[in-house]
């Protein structure tokens, strides 16, 4: 389950240089007619556009995987460069489905519980719980 984001990294990088290329293109041509001025700002605006674009990949790049291996449900969540492994026994894990009006449900065995869904459409995690819950024992 991945996040829904307009553009891929690899999307936005090759926006990326070419914005870039054009940016430093225009403030060239300005820095050799003698307006100076033009180059410092470009530079300033670069600079925005880069925090804001590494930040949109820091976001773009969350998901969650569910993966059945065996008698083992791995769930894994990669949040903010973050990774996280939880395992659960299939035998014991328990599927608490999402409370009216919330978009995350629960997966819990004793006492760890993790929320999953964060980027699932309300009509895509009723066949996911579905197919969840026809692995568990």
């Amino acid at each position: 389950m991945r996040r829904n984001c307009a553009l891929t990294p690899k999307q936005l990088l090759k926006f990326y240089i070419v914005l870039v290329c054009l940016s430093v293109t225009v403030a060239t041509g300005f820095l050799l007619a003698g307006v100076w001025v033009i180059p410092i700002f470009t530079s300033l605006e670069l600079a925005a556009v880069s925090i804001g674009f590494l930040i949109y990949c820091r976001k773009a790049l969350d998901c969650e995987t569910i993966q059945i291996d065996g008698k083992r449900l791995i769930v894994k969540k990669f949040i903010s460069y973050r990774e996280t492994t939880y395992e659960f026994n299939i035998q014991w894990a328990k599927i608490e489905s999402p409370v009216e009006g919330s978009k995350i449900f629960l997966i819990s065995q004793s006492n760890l519980r993790v929320e999953l869904g964060q980027f699932l459409r309300r009509e895509q995690q009723i066949p996911l719980i579905a197919s969840i819950k026809a692995h568990l024992g």
